[in-house]
């Protein structure tokens, strides 16, 4: 029987784990809870390095139009595996926790109608938009050709993205952090490999250019939702695929979640597409060098994820207990670790960019961009990694409305900062490039202030 999404129950944890959450050691425990996530991140890094470094052989044009497409692919990949993908899995664990296998089941099929929904929308929206967009973005001539050619064979198969996400999350939704990370990295691997052959050739077989990598893309998407679709209809997961009637409760259990968690990707997507507006302005050099700089930017946050999915539940869990004080040092520890993490790779390109901008291409006008945005922009990922990991804590604290304001002030800083720089002051790419390391700044100093605000109100609370 369907309950009220009001109704619904916490998931109720084996009381070892329960124990762990709730006393374990901090460090240990996150770090511990995060392998599964983590070697999964791995792959997917894997996949968009290897990606970039192939297309980087087919020259600077090239490079330069999936930079105009890399933002919006990022997007769907956020939204629909950290955003709706946290919607779907934390309604599932809260039905199978509850003892409610029907209701489980039932929002498995509701998951795959809502990725069969967005995967749509986006295809639409990319052929539809698309064009519009990329040239809003800088793009004209060959670069803006070759972006098109990749985006509307990308997103031409942007159902098996998110049908491919949604049933990744449906399996972590019943506690199987297993599965989608052998499957997931299994196909990347694979991708890995193939991608040469389709982009390049190999003896008869001819090479598609950036059409190949696109291929590629979508060929790994298409394998990991037939993957993981088929270990769950199979039955051996605790949640099989069982096609009902659509009912509202059930997607609004998964929204309730999602909806707030995709404003925030696309805001954070926003960002980057506003400086690359601006860069683009400078020609395709350094829209390619900014691009590759990006992409490292971007690569961060999933590295982020590989944590934050634990301290969703650690944070959550011990909120819910009542645990404020144990919570807020989870969140700490959380943020001040993935900071390490992505401070020591900013450090690093600050200090020897070559060695990943060298990768992806031997232009010296694009290494030159690129190695002017690392010196610039790489001291301030410390605070990027900062404010992504306490986004994941305030998850769990069930409140969204700090992390859209966080994200918020970052476009607000990056708009009017980019334009007194290039227009007021005249400072070219040093000056947009300075703006985007403030931006970052801000960013994972307004979420410190937030995570201070709330453990310090909720502390007092308690006492009272």
């Amino acid at each position: 029987m369907l309950r009220s999404p009001n109704q619904a129950a916490r998931p109720v944890s084996p009381p070892d784990a329960r124990a762990r959450l709730l006393e374990g050691p901090i460090l240990a425990t996150l770090l511990r809870l995060s392998v599964p996530n983590i070697a999964l991140v791995g792959a997917q890094l894997a996949v968009n390095i290897a990606e970039t470094y192939f297309v980087g052989r087919l020259g600077t044009q090239a490079l330069a139009g999936v930079s105009l497409v890399f933002p919006v692919v990022m997007l769907m990949q956020m939204m629909s595996a950290g955003a709706m993908g946290g919607g779907i899995s934390s309604a599932i664990a809260r039905a199978l926790g509850g003892h409610r296998q029907d209701d489980a089941e039932a929002l498995a099929w509701h998951a795959v109608l809502i990725a069969l929904a967005l995967g749509a929308g986006f295809t639409i929206g990319a052929l539809v938009f698309g064009p519009s967009l990329y040239r809003l973005l800088g793009g004209d001539g060959a670069t803006l050709g070759d972006a098109l050619a990749y985006s509307n064979i990308v997103f031409g198969g942007a159902v098996f993205a998110w049908l491919m996400n949604s049933l990744a999350s449906v399996l972590r939704g019943s506690g199987d952090m297993r599965t989608p990370a052998v499957i997931l990295v299994a196909g990347a691997l694979v991708m890995i490999a193939v991608s040469p052959l389709l982009i390049f050739g190999a003896g008869p077989l001819p090479g598609f250019g950036l059409r190949g990598a696109a291929l590629a893309l979508v060929a790994y998407y298409f394998a990991g939702s037939v993957l993981l679709g088929w270990r769950i209809l199979r039955g051996a997961t605790l949640v099989s695929l069982r096609p009902c009637r659509p009912c509202w409760p059930y997607f609004s259990r998964i929204l309730k979640v999602g909806v707030p968690a995709c404003v925030h990707a696309a805001l954070i997507n926003t960002a980057v597409a506003v400086t690359t507006g601006f860069v683009g302005v400078y020609g395709a050099a350094a829209l390619a060098g900014y691009g590759i700089g990006a992409r490292l930017e971007y690569l961060q946050i999933p590295i982020v994820f590989g944590l934050g999915a634990t301290l969703v539940a650690m944070v959550g869990t011990n909120v819910g207990a009542g645990q404020f004080e144990r919570a807020r040092r989870i969140a700490w520890t959380g943020g001040l670790f993935a900071a390490g993490i992505c401070g020591a790779i900013g450090t690093v390109v600050a200090v020897a960019p070559r060695l990943w901008a060298g990768a992806f291409t031997r232009d010296p006008e694009v290494l030159a961009v690129a190695t002017q945005y690392f010196h610039i922009a790489g001291p301030s990922y410390a605070f990027l990694g900062l404010g992504m990991a306490l986004y994941f804590s305030f998850q769990g604290t069930g409140r969204m409305l700090w992390p859209l304001l966080c994200v918020s002030l970052r476009i607000l800083i990056i708009a009017a900062g980019c334009t007194l720089a290039t227009r007021a002051f005249a400072l070219g790419l040093g000056g947009l490039f300075a703006v985007t390391a403030a931006a970052l700044v801000a960013f994972g100093a307004m979420y410190a202030v937030g995570v201070w605000r709330f453990f310090s109100h909720a502390g007092q609370r308690q006492k009272k």
